[in-house]
């Protein structure tokens, strides 16, 4: 009896013969899905910024007396009839923190599984996933110390690099790993360069206004730096202003020297961000720092420092990686 076999269905997919189940190569997640993983990182490194201050705002931030446990013996929170809803502000905090950790590890999966990406990029892709480590670290002992400002403005500029590293991973992840090549003349590089350190000052110098101010996270924690928060705001406002200054007149070279659209999209984006920074700044303290307006100083220094990086990214060229499906990216 003759036998027949059946053709093969025309989307069946050809496995190299003797090749065992176990043995077949692992799938990886396209480009489109590594990139919104990275996205998922960046957004959930500004959203646990705000979570944090809504902690320190709503005076929640011993609303948990102790740490890794929220009470003694017990890893979720206590009702307390003093502030029954602080502890599950604190330990609303805390979980997301697990999420984060988990947002950080797709993120360091997403660099690490491309074997043939250049090392530092694959490096790049750890620092979430370590910061996060830290930053639990840092946020338990934050409590132990009642909430020292010091401790607590340490956590803080931790998680601004930490927004600025799945910045610039995300940046790197769309990038070939072809040197760089200087978007600018030297002078423009170098001006451009300024803003760094000036985008460090602002920040740190919100830290102190912070730590000096009335907003320490709980109601009853007595420390403070000892200084005047009027002088110590006036000192953040004038880098602020120095840190505009640099900025506009990078905006006036940039465009008196026809530099490339990317470039200019890079400044108008940062400007844009800066300002707007720069009028809620003054709008909350005019009006006595309500915490509403606090909350969305920080988330926009979050922005700030999101867009700063940007904005140095765009000062060099790489080739752009291969389309996703073709020799390059499989």
């Amino acid at each position: 009896m003759n036998s027949t076999t059946a053709p093969a269905a025309p989307d069946a997919p050809v496995e190299p013969a003797g090749l065992r189940p176990q043995h077949r190569p692992r799938r990886t997640p396209t480009a489109p899905w590594a990139r919104r993983i990275l996205w998922a990182n960046l957004v959930a490194q500004i959203v646990i910024v705000v979570t944090g201050g809504v902690v320190r705002l709503t005076g929640s931030g011993l609303g948990c007396s102790t740490w890794p446990q929220c009470e003694p013996g017990q890893f979720a929170p206590a009702l307390r009839e003093a502030s029954a809803w602080h502890p599950y502000i604190e330990f609303g905090n805390r979980t997301l923190t697990g999420v984060l950790a988990v947002l950080a590890l797709a993120a360091a999966w997403v660099a690490w599984r491309r074997r043939d990406r250049a090392l530092p990029y694959r490096l790049l892709g750890l620092v979430p996933l370590v910061g996060v480590v830290v930053q639990a670290v840092i946020g338990g002992l934050t409590v132990l110390v009642d909430l020292h400002p010091a401790l607590v403005g340490s956590h803080f500029l931790i998680s601004m690099v930490l927004v600025a590293a799945s910045t610039a991973l995300l940046v790197r992840h769309g990038e070939s790993d072809a040197p760089a090549v200087p978007a600018l003349g030297r002078r423009t590089t170098a001006l451009a360069g300024a803003l760094l350190p000036l985008g460090a000052l602002v920040l740190a110098l919100g830290v102190v206004v912070t730590g000096s101010g009335p907003h320490s996270g709980d109601e009853d924690a007595a420390y403070r730096f000892a200084l005047d928060p009027a002088e110590i705001s006036g000192l953040h406002s004038a880098s602020v202003w120095l840190f505009l200054g640099v900025l506009t007149a990078l905006a006036v070279v940039v465009h008196r020297s026809g530099s490339a659209a990317r470039v200019r999209r890079g400044v108008h984006l940062l400007l844009a961000v800066t300002l707007a920074q720069g009028v809620l700044g003054y709008v909350q303290y005019l009006t006595g720092l309500p915490e509403a307006l606090v909350a969305l100083h920080m988330l926009g220094a979050s922005l700030l420092t999101a867009t700063l990086v940007v904005q140095q990214m765009t000062l060099r060229t790489r080739e752009p990686r291969p389309v996703p499906g073709t020799a390059g990216d499989r």
